[in-house]
């Protein structure tokens, strides 16, 4: 099915586009015939992804620089967007996360998460979606949301909770705005593993962890992400509406993926969160 038209006149856009999973999913609509917007925070990093994309592609690219965190911010980019054409389908990719013990958690540390993860993907959808509403236009909202929509996820209490509400938005609008030929889905990825992901939720360095508890033996490769993806926003998937596919190996069925930490000392807690500190200062 993934013929090199499947995407052909679709434009796409993705944000946190300009690395990780999200640069993986936008380098396969690309290849699939689709044009890009390339959403973050960092421009530099956006135009260098921007930039391999379009040396391997050909694709049109366009890139803007948004703090999505801020509804300004995201209605202003979403206006610059629609300058150069409309957007046919928003992927909600940008996220933030660390591991903290919960009681811990001061509501800055919280809201660093929360803002990106559940207000940014609000955001966004809110500005596309009435936009596609008010000009009678079709659209496709995929969330990339978490197994822990699923099983909660010990030590990421506002990831979880944020995800979790992405997917009630998900939910909610494939029967509010499916009427007027919006869908909604989501997926739930498993280990992934980035270089960003990695040394946030697992700073003592073993990736391995994943492995071992996965039934698979093994963790995700981007390219079977994007692929999924590709997949959910065309129109080969166009009777698929408020769902979320897992794509984990199987790993939520053993557990969440955290419980190995709750064997952590006072110590090591104390010396993840000092090194946390120093790096924000």
């Amino acid at each position: 099915m993934f013929q090199p038209g499947l995407l052909q006149g679709r434009r796409i856009l993705v944000t946190g586009g300009g690395t990780g999973l999200g640069e993986a999913m936008a380098r396969r609509f690309a290849e699939l015939g689709a044009s890009l917007v390339l959403v973050g925070r960092r421009e530099s990093v956006l135009d260098e992804a921007a930039e391999r994309i379009r040396s391997e592609s050909g694709a049109d690219v366009q890139t803007i620089a948004c703090d999505i965190r801020s509804a300004d911010a995201v209605d202003s980019m979403v206006a610059e967007a629609w300058t150069v054409a409309p957007v046919d389908v928003l992927v909600n990719n940008a996220a933030a996360n660390f591991i903290a013990q919960t009681e811990h958690l001061s509501a800055r540390a919280a809201d660093a998460i929360l803002a990106p993860t559940l207000h940014g993907a609000l955001y966004c959808t809110l500005a596309i979606g009435r936009r596609w509403i008010e000009s009678g236009r079709p659209g496709v909202i995929l969330g990339i949301l978490s197994t822990s929509t699923i099983t909660g996820r010990a030590f990421t209490v506002p990831s979880a909770m944020a995800k979790s509400a992405q997917l009630a938005m998900i939910r909610s609008l494939a029967v509010e705005w499916g009427p007027k030929g919006i869908r909604s889905v989501g997926i739930a990825p498993g280990p992934f593993p980035t270089p960003g992901a990695m040394g946030q939720l697992r700073p003592d360095g073993r990736s391995d962890a994943y492995v071992e508890r996965n039934p698979l033996g093994r963790t995700g490769e981007h390219a079977e992400l994007a692929d999924l993806a590709s997949y959910l926003v065309s129109d080969r998937a166009a009777y698929i509406n408020g769902e979320m596919v897992t794509i984990d190996g199987g790993m939520h069925l053993r557990s969440s993926g955290a419980e190995d930490l709750l064997g952590w000392t006072d110590a090591q807690w104390a010396e993840l969160r000092a090194r946390r500190t120093a790096r924000a200062r």
